[in-house]
């Protein structure tokens, strides 16, 4: 059992049997009442983020997450076959489990999966990943300081708005968490 005073950025808490991570605390002593921590925490399983209140010195569950980095191989059906690197186990995952960041899984990606108590609840990909363009409209000549953008598909499915002087076959790197072009990658 933690309480409020062992907050920090990144701890991972159970409030009302779900686990939460937290983004951001701040100890708040009004005035007038009883001292409290502002909160904004993130569902690990579902990524939803909430703004929560608690009393100071509330007591609450922390809940222990193992990080183990494992490897996508394969998928079958709506199951993500993720090999563990250190006995080469094949882990089925659905696809509900991943999430959104589905559609940038690319064949042998490392990943991050979550586990509570032994249990995967969760995966995370790398912030950014490099894929390739495979279907895009050709630029227009001399139209690459218009600052506009154009949808282009990757090699995962993933459709993204990347500038015009984007063409088929380059690789560009991509943020998983906005969906985002970066740049194009410097191979």
């Amino acid at each position: 059992m933690i309480d409020t005073s062992d907050f920090r950025n990144g701890l991972s808490i159970q409030v009302d049997g779900e686990i939460y991570t937290i983004v951001e605390f701040q100890h708040v002593k009004p005035g007038k009442g009883g001292a409290f921590v502002r909160t904004t925490l993130k569902n690990v399983k579902t990524g939803a983020v909430i703004d929560r209140r608690f009393r100071a010195g509330e007591r609450m569950e922390q809940a222990v997450l193992e990080r183990k980095t494992m490897q996508y191989t394969y998928r079958q059906g709506s199951d993500y076959y993720l090999m563990d690197l250190d006995t080469y186990e094949q882990v089925p995952i659905s696809e509900e489990l991943i999430g959104s960041q589905v559609k940038y899984l690319k064949e042998n990606e490392q990943v991050s999966v979550l586990m509570h108590e032994g249990r995967i609840i969760g995966v995370e990909l790398p912030f950014t990943v490099t894929l390739e363009v495979v279907e895009t409209d050709p630029g227009l000549r001399g139209d690459t300081a218009s600052g506009g953008s154009k949808p282009a598909k990757l090699e995962t499915g993933a459709v993204v708005q990347v500038p015009f002087f984007v063409q088929i076959g380059d690789r560009i790197k991509v943020d998983t968490r906005t969906d985002a072009y970066l740049e194009r990658a410097k191979d």
